[in-house]
């Protein structure tokens, strides 16, 4: 089976980490908006400099400019086997915009990890302490999560309505999870 996979999740929830360990398992390239993002910030690039603008206020970079820079990964050889999406789609709007993309070889699955906001919060402040993510201050992780609360819990329902949704319990050991992960995909 080929695996185009979306990675939904609060800020914090592990998606990222869960994302690397599935696309080692399937051997298929991880995709990261937020590495897309900071790829285009440090090259200078115009899609960039406008990114930049609404991450470092702790906001979600509008549509146009995140379905450009994902359109134009996509468009790489490496995800004919499949891929797997950590961060995108946000918004129904963009996940609307990765179905035409895509067209008849759509998504799927997608993995929605579940974890407590009290638990969210500290993963992320030791984020932002171990790999100097400037971008991780508490002032920005509330925005962030009250702004995935407000604008990406409708993907839920979105992916709900096309039979592909996995929800998984993201609390606990990393191989926990994973292993909780591969076990929704199998069934």
């Amino acid at each position: 089976m080929t695996h185009r996979i979306v990675m939904l999740g609060a800020p914090g929830a592990g998606k990222g980490t869960q994302a690397v360990r599935l696309a080692e398992h399937f051997q298929i390239p991880t995709i990261s908006t937020g590495q897309l993002f900071r790829q285009h910030i440090r090259a200078g690039t115009e899609l960039g400099e406008l990114a930049a603008k609404y991450i470092n206020g702790g906001n979600l970079v509008p549509d146009d400019i995140t379905i450009r820079m994902v359109r134009e990964r996509l468009a790489r050889g490496d995800v004919d086997n499949g891929f797997i999406l950590d961060g995108f789609p946000r918004t129904v709007a963009q996940a609307e915009a990765l179905d035409e993309m895509l067209g008849e070889d759509g998504i799927s699955e997608v993995v929605e990890l579940w974890v407590d906001a009290e638990e969210v919060i500290p993963r992320l402040l030791n984020r932002a302490a171990t790999e100097s993510r400037s971008d991780d201050t508490a002032e920005v992780i509330r925005q962030r999560i009250k702004v995935y609360r407000e604008m990406t819990r409708p993907l839920h329902e979105y992916y709900i309505s096309q039979g592909i949704l996995r929800e998984v319990n993201a609390v606990g050991e990393i191989e926990q999870i994973t292993d909780r992960i591969l076990a929704e995909l199998d069934r």
